[in-house]
């Protein structure tokens, strides 16, 4: 097997274990003002160290431990190979000016997804019997102001939780099928259609879904290998595409000099690979998972990297540079068109990549987080043993952002609008490794199974700083000059107000301190954090509002992280608390 070590620095074995803390499972001390608490799952992996306001640890998975290393493959595969690699090369050319340097971007997006991949990798080793990914990570790395980076984070993902620029892709390459150019309404309905064919194909079985993701995986594989070896095949001169070298005679000829259309390419690129980490929403899913992700997340990434490269020296090979910057998001039909004309065959190759359009919804709809009002709503998997309700909110919310944008402009802003508060959040987690590293070592913990290279770290640090700057330099046409037809950093904008939620910093700083100490002591209580039992050993946690004069008797109940630690035999001893 591929193993991942050649970024992690593992420790020796006589550092496996420490005898500074307790290290029993249940156990609890404190560092100052923070306090931490020992826990394990139920999926072999080893006791985790976490900040006890952190969202507990479901010590049995609701939803099972069938996540195995093919699944993780293809859950990672199908959401990376989506709409990217067929919607993005058109875009990528245009921006970057020649073939050369377009050609270039794919493999430093590789090792941009790559560093990216050891911080998610650490983070897991941390904390491997989490599902939830960013939001766990940040809430353990960043644990004060306390519910602060978890809430802002849960925000933007449920905000930004659509799925239209993929919906609306499938739409256009079903329509390819038939032949037909679409109004921007009938667009907009076949996208909504599709959208809600693949929420209803999940929101009864989710055991299904995987099973499904896995099999359109392997479709887009084939699709994807299928289009590079027909690449290989027109560079060597057995088709009908005259002169297929031509695009790479003076390959860099025409490259920009332009710092926008540099970065607008690059935020394409990193579009292309969203959903190398798509894994680790599942980790307490997984047997092993520390071993098992590192393994199978780096041969998802590998593969795609390979495929993506092959993809596109195929494209430059059937189509000349010209008509390929203008083909929009449907590079990958112009491809088969040049290829076979316009036959049967072209119908249904624009039909396999409909399909791996829609596994990628599929792919993206898989998951759920649970750190926002209501948490009996997000973490309850009822009536279906589904996580039902953020499958309804990601639907409500892709449907609205199909809708809103102009048709003509909806693909690139939405694209562009998920990558920038993505790049503040990922630079977020870069840096929290090294304060958690510091944290641990402070504490007398052992080093984790899985360890980053320093340089790895701080190359992903480096990347997500430019993708932070570098989108607010404006284009050389002008402010209306960017790849829509409104002023060229709206999505910046737009971003940065849903990161720093309600509209900014100050706004949200002043929100938090009245809603955690203001009103608290105008009001004579203490909010305390409460751990839910749900159905099928689903956990989460609540903020109650425990009245002054009962602290202490809530505080001799109930541990740090707020589980009942003392048996009450009747139940109307338990005060009732507001919840918040």
């Amino acid at each position: 097997m591929v193993s991942f070590r050649g970024f992690s620095r593992k420790a020796p074995e006589a550092d496996v274990t420490t005898t500074s803390i307790d290290t029993a499972s249940g156990a609890a001390f404190k560092e100052g003002s923070l306090e931490f608490t020992v826990a394990q799952g139920a999926n072999d992996s080893l006791p985790s160290y976490q900040e006890a306001s952190g969202a507990p640890v479901e010590t049995n998975s609701p939803l099972g431990y069938f996540v195995g290393p093919v699944t993780i493959i293809f859950l990672n595969i199908s959401m990376m190979v989506g709409t990217g690699v067929y919607s993005t090369p058109a875009t990528i050319v245009k921006e970057t000016g020649s073939v050369g340097l377009a050609l270039l971007y794919w493999p430093l997006g590789f090792l941009i997804a790559l560093s990216s991949l050891t911080v998610y990798l650490e983070y897991a080793a941390y904390f491997p019997n989490r599902s939830g990914a960013e939001v766990v990570y940040l809430e353990q790395a960043y644990p004060r102001p306390i519910y602060f980076f978890p809430v802002a984070f849960a925000v933007q993902s449920v905000i930004l939780s659509f799925s239209s620029g993929n919906a609306i892709v499938l739409a256009e390459y079903l329509w390819r099928i038939n032949g037909a150019t679409p109004s921007a309404w009938e667009l907009k309905g076949t996208a909504i259609a599709g959208y809600t064919v693949a929420l209803l194909l999940l929101a009864f079985n989710t055991r299904a879904g995987f099973l499904l993701s896995n099999g359109i995986g392997i479709v887009k594989v084939i699709t994807l290998v299928f289009i590079s070896i027909t690449g290989l095949v027109v560079l060597g001169g057995n088709t009908s595409v005259q002169n297929p070298t031509a695009n790479f005679h003076n390959a860099f000829k025409g490259t920009t000099n332009s710092g926008y259309n540099i970065t607008n390419a690059l935020v394409k690129i990193i579009f292309s690979y969203q959903g190398y980490a798509n894994a680790f929403n599942v980790v307490n899913e997984v047997k092993n998972p520390v071993k098992t992700i590192r393994t199978n997340a780096f041969i998802s990434l590998l593969v795609v990297a390979i495929l993506y490269q092959l993809a596109n020296i195929a494209y430059f090979a059937a189509v000349p540079k010209t008509e390929l910057q203008k083909a929009t998001q449907v590079a990958a039909s112009l491809f088969f068109q040049k290829v076979f004309g316009s036959s049967g065959a072209v119908r249904g190759l624009n039909f396999l990549i409909a399909l791996s359009a829609f596994g990628n919804l599929l792919a993206v709809l898989l998951g759920q987080q649970g750190v926002l009002p209501f948490p009996r709503f997000w973490a309850s998997t009822r009536p279906f043993a589904t996580p039902l309700g953020p499958y309804i909110v990601k639907w409500a919310v892709t449907i609205l952002m199909i809708l809103a944008p102009p048709a003509g402009d909806a693909f690139n802003f939405i694209v562009d609008l998920q990558t920038y508060p993505a790049a503040i959040f990922n630079f977020c987690l870069a840096i929290g490794l090294y304060i958690l590293r510091y944290r641990r070592h402070k504490l007398g913990i052992a080093r984790a199974e899985f360890r980053a290279w320093d340089v790895s770290v701080i190359f992903n640090i480096a990347a997500n700083l430019f993708l932070v700057i570098m989108p607010w330099y404006p284009p050389t046409s002008g402010r209306d000059g960017g790849d829509v037809s409104f002023w060229y950093a709206t999505y910046v904008v737009v971003g940065i107000s849903i990161v720093l939620h309600p509209n900014s910093i100050v706004i949200c700083g002043i929100y938090y301190v009245v809603w955690i100490y203001v009103l608290p002591k105008l009001k004579h209580y203490h909010i305390r954090p409460e751990v839910l039992s749900l159905d099928r050993s689903a956990a989460t946690h609540r903020l109650v509002k425990v009245p002054a004069e009962e602290v202490a008797q809530w505080d001799s109940t109930h541990d740090a992280s707020g589980r009942l630690i003392t048996d009450r035999n009747e139940k109307e001893d338990v005060p009732e608390y507001l919840k918040v």
